[in-house]
């Protein structure tokens, strides 16, 4: 038997059998987890272990969630969680800077899990660096973006065109290109960040006239989401149609106000947070 301990409600695999809990956080901050008295483990091959990454209590929560495991007898470990917080951390950029990633999967680390399971993970250095990690890739949610984005669009039939929003993204959404079959053509653009500020310019759509045709960014990650509207500023000099945003994790740290003057809808999933604006189609993690 399978069984899991789901920290978060959202994310409870569907062919396991749900193990009874309490936690809570003391006023000094601490985080305290109890399994319920009535849960045994006698016949239970593995916990999968599910959370929302966001802040280092999420952290705390699933390591003591093992260890009360742990205690009642249970050996064999799996733990999902779809957000890798530090993932964008994932170099020292200036001298005088934590490899804070590093540091978060020295962490995971030791707990010993058998299997990590994320989604859509910022580049090729977190699942490199947390042993035993399995990255599921954004192919299944942007294909289900893209059905939702059918009942979005004037003229569904148009032609439909994928873009890169920069370098670091060429690389997925040149698999994804190849994978899917409801885009017609890929468009890679850049940017230039001031290492020191983080302050973006320069931003560059690699095509001459996009002729009305709808366009779809696809990244990993919205925070502010400055990279999206100076691309979608671009896409429009290059008469781009209407334009849609599709990301795996939405964090949207700067709300929504800004990016509905550029695009249509938005499409991510509740890897981070549960949101619940107009513009936002939320397509939720299957497990």
């Amino acid at each position: 038997m399978i069984k899991a301990l789901n920290l978060d409600k959202n994310f409870s695999p569907t062919f396991c059998v749900q193990i009874k809990h309490e936690s809570f956080t003391f006023w000094g901050g601490e985080i305290h987890i109890k399994i319920d008295k009535g849960e045994y483990f006698a016949d239970v091959e593995k916990v999968i272990i599910t959370n929302r990454f966001r802040t280092g209590d999420d952290i705390m929560k699933v390591l003591a969630a093992k260890d009360a495991l742990e205690r009642k007898g249970v050996k064999n470990f799996d733990l999902v969680m779809p957000y890798i917080p530090y993932a964008r951390q994932d170099r020292i950029c200036a001298p005088g800077e934590a490899f804070t990633l590093k540091i978060f999967a020295q962490i995971i680390n030791s707990a010993k899990f058998n299997k990590v399971i994320v989604l859509d993970a910022h580049s090729d250095v977190a699942p490199a660096l947390i042993d035993k990690c399995e990255n599921m890739t954004n192919h299944e949610f942007v294909e289900l973006a893209c059905v939702a984005l059918n009942s979005y669009r004037t003229e569904p039939k148009k032609n439909l065109i994928l873009v890169s929003p920069d370098s670091g993204a060429n690389k997925k959404c040149n698999k994804l290109y190849e994978s899917l079959d409801c885009f017609t053509q890929l468009v890679k653009c850049d940017k230039l960040r001031n290492p020191g500020t983080g302050e973006l310019a320069g931003f560059e759509v690699f095509a001459n006239d996009l002729r009305g045709e709808d366009c779809v960014i696809v990244d990993d990650i919205c925070d502010g989401g400055r990279t999206f509207i100076g691309i979608a500023q671009e896409l429009k000099m290059k008469n781009a149609g209407d334009i849609y945003l599709c990301v795996s994790h939405g964090i949207f740290s700067y709300g929504f106000d800004e990016l509905k003057k550029y695009f249509k809808k938005i499409f991510t999933t509740n890897s981070f947070k549960d949101i619940n604006d107009e513009i936002v189609k939320q397509i939720e993690i299957k497990l």
